[in-house]
């Protein structure tokens, strides 16, 4: 009974420091929405909360940015090490090679961020920088519009052989729509970034971004990995049976099956991404203020580091108008975002997942 009621306690202790941390960033956001010029948080030139001005896209897309490319760098790198450990790793190599995988998640942000802003900009971002982000445009734009095109020319096929479906003519027209807008604004920014690129030894958005990329493998990496091995030998087995290849195996039966794993692997890490401060923090390449930009070779803030940065100097920011309840507005702006991202993955999770 002691123990029963020691366990309830601890819950209702953590429930309850969740509550007052909400509480309190509700109460001081509320000051800020009820007092603020809207006016001033959109299509300004920056964030400069010290002058009033709280222009709310420079933060929200510099912290999309970041988080893009580091999902570029992480998905990949961790599902292919993931596929790697639980379908060709021996146990021998699996026995090394995943806590040495897991030791770069131990690795302090500060020291990431250090590295970030000392190698990664200057070396990878300085150099080559614009050669490979306009190859990876490339490659995303004519991938996408490879898809798009399948998809609207079966609904095309569809509607022409008297499908039953009435929104076949509504899915191409949209397919076909959705396929020229992507593309055009993939092309403003292949041309934005071919335009605007220089040389920064400072830090970036784009460094930032592979710098939190890394960081990010190892929590993709674990948890694809952990899904996949959930995954029942019996359907590897069936598959080889069948004279599929190991490859052939990994992508249309053991991907499929633990789809809800690596969708919770990725949402984690976004999650992860977006809520990472020092390494953004110390490479970003902005202060406690930043212009507007959509170019990730600029400088910028993101939310958290506008965040840590604004309130490293919190003596100094109180009686400045609403520049100290800007904080917890943007605190729960970020605390909205990554729940939406949790229950969205959640239900998506509770759709697909497969009981063995």
């Amino acid at each position: 009974m002691i123990i029963r009621y020691s366990l309830l306690v601890a819950a209702l202790v953590s429930v309850l420091v969740s509550a007052l941390i909400v509480w309190s960033l509700l109460r001081e956001a509320w000051t800020f929405v009820t007092e603020v010029v809207w006016a001033d948080t959109w299509g300004q030139r920056g964030w400069f909360p010290r002058r009033g001005l709280y222009d709310i896209p420079t933060i929200v897309v510099s912290t999309l940015i970041v988080t893009g490319i580091a999902m570029v760098v992480a998905g990949p790198l961790g599902l292919g090490a993931a596929v790697y450990l639980s379908e060709y790793a021996n146990r021998r190599v699996r026995s090394w090679l995943k806590p040495a995988l897991e030791i770069l998640a131990g690795i302090p942000s500060v020291v990431l961020g250090f590295f970030a802003l000392t190698w990664i900009a200057p070396n990878l971002v300085g150099r080559i920088g614009k050669n490979v982000f306009l190859v990876l445009g490339a490659v995303i734009l004519l991938g996408y519009a490879a898809v798009s095109a399948a998809m609207a020319r079966s609904r095309i096929k569809q509607y022409r052989e008297g499908a039953a479906d009435p929104s076949a003519r509504i899915g191409a027209v949209a397919s076909i729509a959705m396929l020229a807008v992507v593309f055009g604004l993939a092309l403003a920014w292949i041309l934005n970034v071919w335009l605007e690129f220089a040389p920064n030894n400072a830090g970036s958005l784009a460094a930032a971004g592979i710098g939190v990329g890394i960081l990010t493998i190892p929590l993709v990496a674990s948890i694809s990995e952990d899904a996949m091995a959930a995954v029942p030998d019996s359907l590897r087995e069936a598959s080889a049976g069948l004279g599929a290849r190991k490859m052939t195996t990994a992508t249309t039966v053991v991907l499929p099956a633990a789809i809800s794993g690596i969708v919770a692997a990725f949402i984690v890490a976004i999650s992860r991404a977006i809520g990472e401060t020092m390494v953004v923090f110390m490479a970003g390449g902005a202060a406690d203020a930043a212009l507007f930009t959509d170019t990730p070779f600029d400088g910028g803030l993101t939310m958290t580091a506008a965040m840590a940065s604004l309130a490293s100097g919190t003596d100094s920011v109180v009686g400045e108008g609403l520049t100290f309840q800007s904080l917890y507005f943007v605190g729960l702006l970020l605390f909205l975002i990554t729940l939406s991202l949790n229950i969205v993955a959640s239900r998506f999770v509770s759709k697909v997942r497969e009981a063995y």
